[in-house]
């Protein structure tokens, strides 16, 4: 077996509007394409990221809390690239998103900052 890429990420919400705001309009992901799936009372919603990389944001009316924060099993956390983290920080800041202070990775010596999505999944923006 090869494996080429990452196909997609999955992200589960309970509120799937404003969900749906901060992966489209905080962090800018495009649309794909959205469908209601009336047998599991659930949205699909599939957003590119760059054009190269795809969320899935899927709202069920059955979920269960992550169990603790941020060291729950399974994903950790999601971290996107930006050329910039002080201005990629200040942005999320003044659009109301909670944004920890920038910190240095001992082993690459690159800028990351931490802040969390709606429903508390732990985000990273990681400096190229």
């Amino acid at each position: 077996m090869t494996i080429s890429g990452i196909h997609h990420i999955a992200i589960l919400t309970d509120d799937y509007e404003r969900s749906k705001r901060f992966y489209t309009e905080i962090l800018g992901f495009e649309v794909i394409g959205e469908t209601y799936r009336e047998a599991r009372r659930s949205y699909k919603l599939d957003l590119a990221i760059a054009g190269l990389y795809q969320i899935e944001l899927f709202s069920f009316p059955e979920f269960r809390e992550r169990g603790s924060y941020p060291e729950a099993k399974g994903l950790r956390h999601l971290a996107f690239a930006v050329k910039d983290i002080e201005s990629a920080a200040a942005e999320l800041r003044g659009k109301g998103v909670p944004v920890e202070e920038v910190r240095i990775d001992a082993l690459t010596n690159k800028k990351f900052v931490f802040f969390t999505d709606p429903n508390g999944q732990p985000l990273e923006l990681y400096e190229e």
